[in-house]
């Protein structure tokens, strides 16, 4: 098996893309860190045999590269990972995928036709909660899901606004509902299902910027259930907290932030009969991948086989810039918004707010 020759666009975030691909050394083989700030880059690097470069033009151009990793500022993912399909290598997107549904929609049709794959980065789908809620649900212990209650309550001040494109429509493309929940509300579609509704109330309380930093989200999903969504960066801790309550058990997530599936969560049995079965199936779930890795080894599965599997597909991430148009439309129009959107309405083109 060929390992996956692969190029880092960015090293902010891309510092811990990395450590997922080095996790993975028999998948991945992580040849170059591209940056415009090239002390930050070495700083990454360090000792590591991978070339530092400022030079991203060279690095679309180069046909020993398989796959580009793209973990850029918002406004420029959806650009970039369009020049590395048309280059012909495969791309790994940060969150958002794109700034509004129809640009996501542009974007699937360039993977679709230079046959590519795009695979947008959700990495809190992986861990081991998640496998175990997997293990349980096989097992037939959860049952139909009926409501669920997700915080996304983190502590973003003046200082983290501090770079110039955050905090900014231009820069950023949107607030806490865009930058930080994301990744929860795609947690919860995993585990729940697509969305069927939404009804949303967005504000900017904490911080001086142009977006929102405070939103309380109702969502009905297709399957019936229902959910909501608190957000707010004016928390006094980062804190992530799941609730879902199904037939035959309650699970809740541990407080963790940024990897709410590697915390403890419990899964409590409607009936006490039932708790014994529901312990062992928890405790039979063996070691897995997390994170960033998790995701990067579902994507070179993926790779090898020609099939999705477990893999993030551009769909997931469509689907997710979808929802917060859904979401901002909502906010905005003060009633439900049903999905999927239409593409004749104006927010789907684009979000941002008129001037």
């Amino acid at each position: 098996m060929n390992r996956i020759r692969t190029a880092i666009v960015g090293a902010g975030i891309g510092r811990e893309h990395l450590a997922g691909y080095l996790a993975l050394p028999e998948r991945f083989d992580v040849r170059a860190l591209c940056d415009l700030d090239m002390a930050r880059a070495r700083e990454v690097v360090g000792e590591r045999p991978i070339a530092t470069t400022d030079d991203l033009d060279a690095l679309l151009a180069d046909d020993t590269l398989d796959l580009i990793d793209v973990c850029l500022p918002p406004h420029l993912h959806a650009p970039l990972a369009t020049r590395v399909l048309e280059a012909g290598k495969h791309v790994v997107c940060e969150k958002p995928l794109a700034t509004s549904p129809a640009e996501a929609d542009a974007l699937l049709a360039v993977a679709a036709r230079t046959g590519r794959r795009l695979c947008p980065v959700f990495q809190y789908r992986f861990g081991p909660a998640v496998s175990q809620l997997a293990a349980l649900r096989a097992a037939d212990l959860t049952g139909t899901a009926y409501a669920a209650s997700l915080e996304t309550h983190w502590d973003r001040r003046a200082d983290y606004y501090a770079i110039d494109w955050r905090g900014t429509w231009a820069g950023e493309n949107g607030g806490a509902v865009l930058g930080h929940a994301i990744h929860n509300h795609d947690l919860l579609t995993t585990i729940l299902g697509p969305v069927a509704s939404v009804s949303a109330f967005v504000a900017t309380r904490v911080n001086a910027i142009e977006v929102e930093d405070c939103a309380a989200i109702s969502f009905r999903m297709a399957s019936g259930a229902v959910a909501t969504s608190s957000i707010t960066l004016g928390a006094a801790t980062d804190t992530t907290r799941l609730r879902v309550s199904f037939e035959r058990l309650t699970l809740e997530s541990g407080t963790a932030p940024y990897a709410p599936a590697d915390d403890t969560w419990t899964f409590t049995a409607r009936d006490a009969v039932d708790q014994a079965r529901v312990d062992a199936v928890v405790a039979a779930v063996g070691p897995i991948r997390s994170g960033f890795a998790g995701l990067l080894e579902t994507l070179a599965d993926a790779l090898e086989s020609g099939e999705d599997g477990a893999a993030v597909t551009a769909e997931d991430g469509r689907r997710s810039i979808e929802l917060v148009a859904a979401i901002y439309a909502s906010a905005r129009a003060g009633r439900a918004v049903t999905l999927p959107l239409s593409p004749t309405l104006d927010i789907y083109r684009d979000w941002a707010p008129a001037t």
